[in-house]
């Protein structure tokens, strides 16, 4: 009896922890408005407070001067950042009809070999296809939903204004929120750095070579290095088929997929860990199903911010004993294999 009053109390406990995730992600959902850029200030303000805290400390700045400096460089950095993904939008969607030549001029190198050996596989439609690819629309759109994240800057400036303000540097952490505040802040500021160092070298690499929109790869490199895995593999592959169109060389194919693949893997699987410290005890598996998850809630922004996300509910549900079944889960170790608390 008392084993099967305890089986039913776990169905109960994990039946109940279901629907409360699915009722949330229902809110996260319809919020999504307001919380993106809500839970974006909240991670920018983990880089806002390190300064804060090092000019009040270190350089004894008075705390209104010391707020004033650290939120001018954090317009600093999101206007940068905006002036960046702005300038590299408009290359692309100028480049367009060049790169839309380009390709139809390559597969007409290509296709005319079949040509000498008499097969006709619908050539000329083929071309006349490859000519009318709507690659401006569909740039276009994409230009659309950076230019709309870019515009979203504003509200998050609104809110981490109001983050850092609102804090008491004099307050005591204590508890779960030193946990959380220590573990996230550590990764935040570290993932942008490392993620800055990935974007400069990938573009300035690049740029030696000759690639065309080679400040676009950059960006996106530096982005896409917030997407754990996925992120640094798309940003390898994405020059490819522009290197392809633009290069006549095979070297120069291979030197923009191999040098940025390298910083990739040597910063990614090297630098990054050795520098991070302690991790945030999420298990590879429990990673990409985080990506998946916050990607389908809310988008890109959800798959920037999903690992310190689900880092954050890890730590949570460890504190507390009902779930914490839950919490070794998510860090790929059995409940029954939990010999202490989280």
């Amino acid at each position: 009896m008392p084993t099967l009053q305890a089986e039913q109390s776990r169905l109960i406990t994990i039946s109940l922890v279901v629907l409360a995730a699915i009722a949330l992600a229902a809110a996260l959902a319809a919020t999504r408005a307001v919380m993106v850029p809500f839970v974006l200030a909240i991670f920018i303000s983990y880089l806002v407070l390190p300064l804060i805290d090092y000019l009040q400390s270190r350089l004894r700045f008075p705390r209104a001067v010391a707020l004033i400096v650290a939120l001018l460089a954090a317009l600093g950095v999101l206007t940068l950042l905006g002036l960046l993904i702005t300038e590299s939008t408009r290359e692309l969607l100028a480049s367009i009809p060049v790169y839309r030549d380009r390709l139809a001029g390559t597969a007409e190198r290509v296709l005319s070999i079949l040509d000498r050996f008499s097969v006709d596989l619908g050539q000329d439609q083929l071309l006349e296809g490859i000519r009318q690819l709507p690659l401006l629309s569909l740039v276009r759109s994409t230009a659309g939903t950076v230019v709309d994240l870019v515009t979203t800057g504003g509200l998050v400036l609104i809110f981490v204004v109001y983050l850092v303000i609102g804090r008491r540097p004099s307050r005591q952490l204590g508890g779960i929120y030193a946990e959380v505040n220590s573990k996230v802040q550590r990764y935040i500021v570290t993932k942008f750095l490392i993620s800055a160092t990935t974007g400069l070298l990938v573009g300035t690499i690049l740029w030696l070579f000759g690639l065309d929109l080679a400040l676009m790869f950059g960006v996106m490199a530096f982005l896409l290095n917030f997407i754990p895995s996925i992120g640094s593999v798309v940003a390898t592959l994405l020059p490819i088929p522009f290197a392809i169109i633009q290069f006549d060389s095979t070297w120069a194919i291979v030197g923009v997929v191999a040098l940025p693949g390298l910083i990739q893997l040597v910063i990614g699987n090297g630098i990054e860990p050795l520098v991070m410290g302690e991790r945030l005890d999420l298990h590879p598996v429990t990673v990409l199903l985080s990506l998946i998850f916050w990607g389908l809630l809310w988008g890109i922004v959800g798959m920037f911010l999903a690992v310190p996300i689900t880092a954050v509910i890890r730590i949570v549900l460890g504190r507390i004993e009902t779930t914490r079944p839950f919490a070794e889960l998510l860090a790929g170790r059995l409940p029954q294999a939990a010999e202490k608390p989280v």
